[in-house]
């Protein structure tokens, strides 16, 4: 009797040792004296331990930092760079067997493919076209840990290091840059300005004793103290008869 009370504690117990909690984000490889028997779903379930081994692998996105490297572009530009990989377990029982540490080996070869692709554009293009660039270094990865059961996401390059010499010359280019969209937009301004002078000019000849009001205007804002300044304004038509006065005394003249 006591013989079989013990052989169903011990049984309960290695029951017990046994159980295994599977999470919702999780799958369980299963191991079978070293050979693969199969991959477990979320939830409550049971090994046989001693003969089975069962390894948990988290099927959520995985983010690993490519620390920064000093690469040398095709024009001989050295700059450091640091990116981040966004990826996700897609097949378990592969990212089990068919490579050692997929994380590391995930960051170790998204780092080499990031050196090869960076070494093949020139500064300009690298600045310019960051998203396009990556996406390939993404695309190069993905197909490459494929096999491993790793589907990439996305890459983000973070930064992007200058040379102390290249940023100085970058910062003279872009401020000479600005000063001739200013001298550009400045010459601009005035030949819209010298139109509109114009415009108005030719309204305001069309108008009897227009010319005079403007100036009167004119003077009144630009005279810091009205009270201490005496305008004796004549009326347009003074002018005009002045004019009709000394061509008749040309015309005599003549004669």
């Amino acid at each position: 009797m006591e013989l079989i009370q013990f052989i169903l504690v011990v049984v309960v117990i290695f029951g017990i040792i046994g159980l295994r909690v599977i999470d919702q984000y999780e799958r369980g490889v299963t191991l079978t004296l070293g050979r693969y028997t199969g991959t477990r779903s979320p939830g409550l379930t049971w090994i046989f331990v001693g003969i089975q081994r069962m390894i948990k692998m988290d099927l959520r996105v995985t983010t690993v930092d490519i620390p920064q490297q000093e690469v040398i572009t095709k024009d001989n530009v050295t700059v450091g760079i640091n990116a981040v990989v966004y990826f996700r377990v897609r097949s378990a029982d592969k990212a089990v067997l068919e490579v050692q540490d997929y994380r590391h080996s995930v960051a170790l070869y998204a780092q080499a493919t990031l050196r090869d692709v960076i070494g093949e554009v020139e500064l300009d293009t690298l600045l310019s076209e960051r998203d396009r660039i990556a996406d390939e270094i993404k695309k190069i990865v993905d197909e490459a840990t494929d096999p491993w059961g790793i589907e990439v996401d996305y890459i983000k390059m973070q930064d992007i290091e200058l040379p102390a010499d290249m940023k100085r010359v970058m910062a003279k280019q872009a401020e000479a840059e600005r000063e001739r969209r200013a001298i550009i937009i400045q010459a601009e301004g005035e030949f819209a300005a010298s139109e509109r002078l114009a415009q108005a000019a030719t309204v305001l000849s069309q108008v009897p004793a227009g010319i005079s009001l403007r100036t009167l205007q004119t003077i009144e804002k630009i005279n810091p103290d009205p009270s201490k300044t005496v305008i004796f304004g004549l009326p347009i038509e003074f002018y005009e008869g002045v004019k009709q006065i000394s061509k008749s005394f040309t015309d005599k003249d003549n004669t």
